[in-house]
């Protein structure tokens, strides 16, 4: 139940993301421009970033949208399951659009904060993304004050949370760098302006759909990892079962 979730809900959106950004990107005319004279900006060289940039900043904002209904729908499949009672695809993606957008907001404020911490210097950054890495549990399970209460749980837990989190990030990046190295490659024969012939254009679209696939492990180990490490700080705060944890989704 949970694959097919992830599959809906976080592949195929990141595949069409990739696609946007394949066909909007203008870098390729840009080199050949360039090349002809490299002492002039291509032509429309201005409006062509402010389009690249804000069609990827838009769609990174639905995406994320899509991506938080994926998540708060596998919570509910995840806590359900390890309480032993039932569950269904379309119940699940009900849920998920009931805290999508809540979830959403609450990332958008997240992803604020871990970008000023970056921007001050490295480590705050560092610092705020595990400070912060229980906030979206936080806010499914107990819907109040996800930031504060994600960050008490690292420091009454500094080590153990620390850990789990690490664990979970390692494995992330693993799954993701292997994908974007299996995508780059496969993508080299295609040259920088895939889609402008239709079968270069099917051929490169395969290679995203599949790499996208192979991130499904990287999503999957991303929301199990935290949603487990969340019921186990639960667990450390006092009596907590399963039952309990799947009832307070609601």
């Amino acid at each position: 139940m949970l694959l097919p979730i992830l599959v809906l809900t976080q592949v195929l959106p990141a595949a069409a993301l990739s696609v946007l950004a394949l066909a909007i990107d203008p870098t390729g005319r840009w080199e050949a421009e360039m090349a002809a004279d490299p002492a002039a900006l291509p032509a429309g060289f201005w409006a062509d970033a402010a389009t690249m940039i804000g069609a990827l900043v838009g769609g990174s904002l639905v995406f994320g949208l899509v991506q938080c209904l994926g998540w708060a729908a596998g919570t509910w499949v995840i806590a359900r399951q390890a309480a032993g009672e039932p569950v269904g695809f379309g119940a699940a993606l009900r849920y998920g659009l009931r805290r999508a957008l809540g979830l959403w907001g609450w990332m958008l404020i997240f992803t604020v904060i871990l970008a000023v911490g970056f921007c001050l210097c490295f480590l705050p950054g560092v610092y705020a993304g595990f400070a912060l890495a229980m906030a979206g549990p936080v806010y499914l399970f107990e819907r109040r004050d996800p930031i504060g209460r994600s960050h008490r749980m690292l420091r009454e837990r500094l080590g153990l949370l620390l850990g789990r989190v690490a664990l979970t990030l390692l494995a992330v990046l693993g799954f993701s760098f292997v994908a974007a190295i299996v995508e780059s490659a496969a993508r080299l024969p295609f040259g920088a302006t895939p889609l402008e012939d239709p079968g270069t254009a099917v051929g490169v679209i395969l290679v995203i759909a599949v790499a996208a696939l192979l991130t499904l492990p990287a999503h999957l180990a991303q929301l199990v990892g935290l949603v487990t490490t969340y019921a186990e700080q639960r667990a450390h705060e006092g009596p907590v079962n399963s039952g309990r944890l799947a009832a307070e989704l609601g």
